[in-house]
Formats: structure tokens, C-alpha cells, sequence
């Protein structure tokens, strides 16, 4: 059995450290306007939280299915399928045992100007419920001084199975114990979301965002109009509006002002839920930061949410021999 362990990614610029427990983003240090570096993400000082399960997804991969299916059941061919239920009625990120949840195997593991680390995780038939056999990776790679690429990869070997990864990094950038989000910005590249039933479910409908409190088309504070969204956002936006480069959409720019310390997000997927940490209460992180309720942003690009049971959705079902391919790249600068 692997032992769970922590990894550095340094290039002179930021540092990254990650886990093979749930291939987790446990620190990422990034500089200011003035070259002062601190550490953005929420997380804990050692692996033994996040096995205990004191952990609310902080900076992992979660799958094999990433955010809710309705009712923990779905046909595909023919068959249906139940898994365990954990979130209300729904089954969430993968189930009780996720790919969080697991020790992903080191494939490789760079130094250099660009380091990088690839983790491996074996699927097997039956579980969580899921049909079929997958060989998945996931590779972090520092490309540049404050760039910082990942890349998602899943084959299915015997069985089609629904598959949609999803990081769920929890960011503040003015630093992992700075209180709540509210006063950061963002810019949301979707013109529409997917509205969710009582129980954050989408209902199937693609609602245009203009003149709702969801309208992040232009840069606004991220706690301007929280209010009127209940306990805060927790909602999958449709990315059909960004620009592209390199075969990526420009996704989302999240800013804090006080540093200048700047996100922007660059993916391949047809959707990023955006969620700002509502259920998040009186945890103990790092350095004895005591997080609380909107104290970070989540911006986990990803499949739709319950798209094996929405026929109106991008397809998450991957055939036996093909390739899911998901790529996010995080580019942080102080503009």
C-alpha cells in the first residue's frame, strides 16, 4: 500500500505542494504587487485531516462524476446504476469514497524550470457504483514563472461510463487566512447557468444571466449581490462566451484588490461551478486559520452537473478506448 505524502513543485517563482492522497493542492504560494509571496489556498498543515475527513474537498480531484447526480441513479445501455447517496437526496463528487479520497500512484515526478508531477490511479468495475474499468492521470505542471497547468486524463478499458473531473481548490488570494471573499472580484466568461431545483440540482433549463444577480460577464464584486442568491453561489456556468488560446477558453479572472493578486482561468470543459465556500464553518487550517462561511472561491471547470440524466447537456458518457481529456491552466499575475 502507498503511503500518503506531500510534494513540492518550486520554480523560483511560486511553490505548489501537493498530495498523491486525492492528488491535493494542499499549499500554492504566489507573489503580490510588491514580490511578497503567500499561500492562497485553504487547506491543513499535514495529510491526516484530509484522511480523517475533516476536509471539505480542499484542493483535490473529485470524481469519477464531479458535483451531483440526481437521486444517486442514472441508466446507461440499458442498465441502471445506483450509488451511495451522500448530499441530500444526490450522490456528490464521486461518492462516499471519491478519487479524493484515495492514494493515486507517482508516475513521475520533475524538478527544473518547468516541474512538474503526474499521479495514476487505477479505477475498477463496480466502484462507488460506476460501470466499468478506467486508468486515469492527473500531471501538475509549473510552465511558466507564476503559471501553473493541469491536465485530467481517463481511458475506460471495457464498459462506457459517465466521466467528469473536477479540481476543487479553494482560493482567497489575498492569502488562505483572510477572512471571507466578498471584497474580490470576478469575471465569469458565460452568458447563461444552469438554475438548480431545492436541492442543487439543475433542472435541465440554460438560464441567461443578464439582469440577475448571476451576471459576472463584466468584473464585480464577488459579494455585491450575494445576498440575493440565498447562502451564496453554487451554481454551473455555461463558458460560451470566452476567448481561446491554445484550444482553452478563458473561463474566469478573479482578483483581490488589496494584493492585486490576480486569477485567471483557462479551460476545456463546458462548464465551471462556482462556489464561494457556503457550507464552509469553524474549520481549523493551516497555521491554526479558522475558515469560515465564503472565506474562498471555488471555480471547479467541469461537465455539467447531472448531465447523464439532462439528454439536453454535453455528453459526460466516454466510450471503452476513447479519451476524456480535461486541461485547466491557472495563470496568476498582479495587474
Amino acid at each position: 500500500m502507498a503511503e500518503a505524502k506531500l510534494f513540492e513543485l518550486n520554480n523560483g517563482s511560486m511553490r505548489v505542494i501537493v498530495s498523491n492522497y486525492g492528488c491535493t493542492i494542499t499549499s500554492l504560494f504566489v507573489p503580490d504587487k510588491h514580490g511578497k509571496l503567500a499561500d492562497v489556498v485553504l487547506g491543513f498543515d499535514t495529510i491526516e485531516p484530509y484522511q480523517k475527513g475533516d476536509s471539505p474537498y480542499f484542493g483535490c480531484i473529485v470524481g469519477r462524476v464531479a458535483n451531483r447526480i440526481r437521486n444517486g441513479k442514472f441508466t446507461l445501455n440499458g442498465v441502471e446504476y445506483s450509488l451511495p447517496i451522500n448530499n441530500g437526496p444526490n450522490s456528490l463528487h464521486g461518492g462516499n469514497k471519491g478519487y479524493d479520497k484515495v492514494i493515486w500512484e507517482v508516475a513521475e515526478y520533475k524538478q527544473g524550470d518547468t516541474p512538474s508531477i503526474t499521479f495514476k490511479y487505477d479505477s475498477l468495475d463496480g466502484e462507488e457504483g460506476y460501470p466499468g474499468d478506467v486508468s486515469f492521470s492527473a500531471t501538475y505542471t509549473l510552465t511558466s514563472k507564476t503559471t501553473m497547468r493541469l491536465d485530467m486524463e481517463g481511458v475506460p478499458k471495457n464498459k462506457a461510463t459517465p466521466i467528469n473531473l473536477a479540481q476543487h481548490t479553494y482560493w482567497n488570494l489575498a492569502g488562505h487566512e483572510s477572512g471571507t471573499v466578498l471584497d474580490h472580484t470576478i469575471q465569469i466568461w458565460a452568458d447563461h447557468i444552469t438554475p438548480v431545483d431545492q436541492n442543487t440540482v439543475p433542472t435541465g433549463e440554460i438560464m441567461p444571466v443578464k439582469g440577475t444577480p448571476f451576471d459576472f460577464t463584466t468584473a464585480n464584486k464577488i459579494g455585491s449581490r450575494i445576498n440575493e442568491v440565498g447562502i451564496g453561489y453554487d451554481h454551473n456556468y455555461v463558458l460560451d462566451c470566452g476567448e481561446e488560446k491554445s484550444g482553452l477558453k478563458h473561463a474566469a479572472k478573479l482578483k483581490d484588490p488589496a494584493s492585486s493578486r490576480t486569477l485567471d482561468l483557462w479551460t476545456n470543459a463546458p462548464g465551471m461551478q462556482f462556489y464561494t465556500a457556503n457550507y464552509v464553518s469553524g474549520i481549523v487550517g493551516k497555521g491554526g486559520a479558522v475558515y469560515g462561511k465564503h472565506s474562498a472561491a471555488c471555480l471547479e471547470t467541469q461537465g455539467f452537473p447531472n448531465a447523464i440524466n439532462q439528454p439536453n447537456f454535453p455528453t459526460v458518457v466516454v466510450q471503452p478506448g476513447e479519451k476524456y481529456i480535461h486541461s485547466m491552466v491557472f495563470e496568476f499575475s498582479t495587474e
